[in-house]
C-alpha cells in the first residue's frame, strides 16, 4: 500500500469490493473510498455468460452454475486490475435482491463469507440502487433528480429528492424495455441478447417502415408497457417485413416511448435532470434522444451500463459514507424487492 493510500486523518483508505450476480453476469468490482469522500472505481470485471444464446433467455439454474464456476476466477482478476490483495478490503458487498434466487444467492454467500473471513463488514446491496448509483457517480449532481432504470428485468422511474430515499413513480406493467427488446430481436432472428442486435440492426433498416403506435396514450401517470409493441412487432413479422425495418421502427417506437415519459414526468415534478442506467442505457438512439430535450441527461461511465460488480461497489461506499449499521450475516436473496422506501406514488 502506498503513502497515498493513507488519508491526512492516519486512518487506512476504504477499499469495498461489490458483486453482483443477480441474473446471468458474473460482476466482481472494486472502488476506492477517500478520507475526502470521493470515490474511484478500481476494478470492474465481468463475465457474461454466453450457454444462454442457444435458449434465446436466461436459463436460471445454467446461471447459477456458471456464476459458482467463474466467480473466484473474477474475484482474483478483479484483485489483480485494482493492484490490490485481499487483506487491503475494508467491506465488501453484494447484491441480495431483486434477481434470480438461486443466482443472487453465489453471490450473496460468497460475500458474506469473505466478508466474515476478513473481518471487515458486509453490506447487503439492492440491485436497482447500484444501478442507479452507477450512473449518478459520473457527474456532480444536485437532488432532487430523476431516475430511470431501464434493463432487462426492468423498467423503473423513481423521484430522488434525499440521497437514499426513492418514491417511484412509474413502472412497467408487464415487460421491462430489455425484455421486449431479446423479444423483438427473436421475433427477426437477429439473435441474442436483443439489445445490441436490435441496434445494429436498425442501423440498416428504415424507423417508419412499422407503423407502430405510442403505448398507453393519454395516460395521466408515468408507467410503460411494452407487450403492445411486442404484439406489434409479431404480426410485422408474420406480415413480411424485412428484419432490419423491424428493428429499427421498434427501436424508434421504444426509445420515443420512455423518453416522452421521462420527460412528462420530470416537467410534471419540476426535475431538470434525470440519470438513466440499467443495460437499455447503453443504446445510442436512446441516448440522443435524452440529449436532444431540455433535460440534463447523465449515464453511466463504460462498462456500467450492464449488471456490474463495480455498482455495487459504489453502492456499499454510499453505506460507508453515511454511517449506516453492516447487514446482518443472516439476510437472503429477495427474487421480488421493491426500492421505492417512499409511500405516496405519484398519479
Amino acid at each position: 500500500m502506498t503513502e497515498g493510500d493513507v488519508a491526512a486523518t492516519g486512518t487506512r483508505q476504504n477499499y469495498i469490493l461489490g458483486i453482483d450476480t443477480s441474473c446471468d453476469d458474473t460482476g466482481v468490482g472494486i472502488v476506492s473510498l477517500e478520507a475526502g469522500g470521493a470515490v474511484q472505481v478500481r476494478a470492474n470485471r465481468i463475465w457474461s455468460q454466453t450457454v444462454h444464446a442457444q435458449y434465446g433467455g436466461v436459463m436460471p439454474e445454467l446461471a447459477s452454475r456458471e456464476h459458482v464456476e467463474r466467480i473466484d476466477e473474477i474475484v482474483q482478476g478483479a484483485l489483480a486490475e485494482a493492484g490490490l490483495r485481499l487483506s487491503d478490503l475494508t467491506a465488501v458487498a453484494a447484491t441480495s435482491g431483486p434477481g434470480l434466487v438461486g443466482a443472487l444467492l453465489v453471490g450473496l454467500m460468497y460475500g458474506k463469507g469473505l466478508a466474515q473471513a476478513l473481518d471487515v463488514p458486509f453490506y447487503a446491496a439492492h440491485h436497482l440502487e447500484g444501478h442507479i448509483y452507477a450512473a449518478a457517480s459520473e457527474a456532480e449532481l444536485e437532488l432532487p433528480y430523476l431516475a430511470l432504470v431501464v434493463s432487462g428485468g426492468h423498467t423503473h422511474l423513481f423521484d430522488v429528492q434525499h440521497a437514499g430515499e426513492y418514491r417511484l413513480v412509474g413502472a412497467t406493467r408487464d415487460d421491462a424495455a430489455g425484455e421486449a427488446f431479446d423479444k423483438v430481436a427473436r421475433l427477426a432472428g437477429l439473435g441474442y441478447p436483443g439489445g445490441p442486435a436490435i441496434s445494429e440492426a436498425a442501423t440498416r433498416g428504415d424507423p417508419t417502415a412499422v407503423p407502430f403506435k405510442e403505448p398507453l396514450q393519454g395516460q395521466k401517470g408515468f408507467d410503460f408497457s411494452f407487450s403492445g409493441l411486442k404484439t406489434a412487432a409479431l404480426l410485422a413479422s408474420r406480415a413480411g417485413a424485412r428484419p432490419d425495418d423491424l428493428a429499427a421502427s421498434f427501436e424508434r417506437a421504444a426509445v420515443s416511448f420512455l423518453v416522452k415519459t421521462t420527460v412528462r414526468a420530470a416537467r410534471a415534478l419540476g426535475r431538470t435532470t434525470v440519470v438513466i442506467s440499467g443495460g437499455v442505457a447503453a443504446n445510442q438512439a436512446l441516448r440522443a434522444a435524452f440529449a436532444a430535450t431540455d433535460l440534463r441527461a447523465v449515464f453511466p461511465g463504460k462498462g456500467l451500463n450492464t449488471d456490474n460488480g463495480a455498482m455495487i461497489a459504489l453502492a456499499g461506499a454510499a453505506a460507508v459514507q453515511a454511517g449506516r449499521a453492516p447487514s446482518a450475516l443472516t439476510v437472503g436473496a429477495e427474487a421480488y424487492a421493491p426500492l421505492a422506501n417512499v409511500e405516496a406514488q405519484v398519479d
